[in-house]
């Protein structure tokens, strides 16, 4: 299921991006630069940037696998993925989503993408998982992640902040990436 580096990006973003905009541009661009660094792009496996961040996986040459649920009956993964994993509810798909990745890319989303970020967060800050780089690209979570980060520290939970790494663009978050997780 790994590549020959064994490092697995899960990818977090929105299902809504369509193929021409601008979101869906980025996200394909993430795909494809972590694909050209030699790392397996991991997503939810459906469309919007799931599908454009397996698209450019895929066109680099690049390993994808998607994360799919029973709970939503007839839907199946986009076609750029190569490896299809299904779970049974939503809960069950963001935790594996979660214990897939080696790293954590978050980009433009809803809910449902703050609700990813939160989980990594969190589950790093309480030690439930191993400290990976969470890195958000482009400036829509911007304010959020500093609220939080000022938030954690309010808190005592240290610097927690650590953990993400904002970026304003594809080839910087693969670059944060490369450098993070040489062995």
């Amino acid at each position: 299921m790994k590549n020959e580096n064994n490092h697995v990006v899960t990818v977090f973003g929105s299902s809504r991006t369509r193929q021409g905009e601008h979101d869906y541009e980025i996200a394909y661009n993430v795909g494809r630069e972590l694909a050209t660094a030699g790392f397996t792009v991991c997503n939810g496996g459906y469309g919007g940037t799931m599908e454009a961040s397996a698209r450019g996986a895929k066109d680099a040459g690049g390993d994808t696998i998607g994360v799919i649920t029973k709970s939503f009956p007839g839907s199946t993964a986009n076609r750029w993925i190569k490896t299809v994993i299904e779970e049974n509810t939503l809960v069950d798909r963001l935790l594996k989503l979660v214990s897939l990745g080696d790293a954590y890319v978050v980009l433009r989303g809803g809910t449902g993408t703050l609700l990813e970020l939160a989980a990594v967060w969190e589950f790093m800050n309480k030690n439930i998982i191993r400290e990976k780089p969470i890195v958000v690209v482009g400036g829509f979570w911007n304010g959020v992640v500093k609220t939080l980060k000022e938030e954690l520290a309010w808190e005592g939970v240290g610097d927690s902040g650590r953990f993400v790494t904002l970026v304003d663009s594809p080839d910087a978050c693969a670059a944060v990436l490369r450098n993070t997780m040489h062995e």
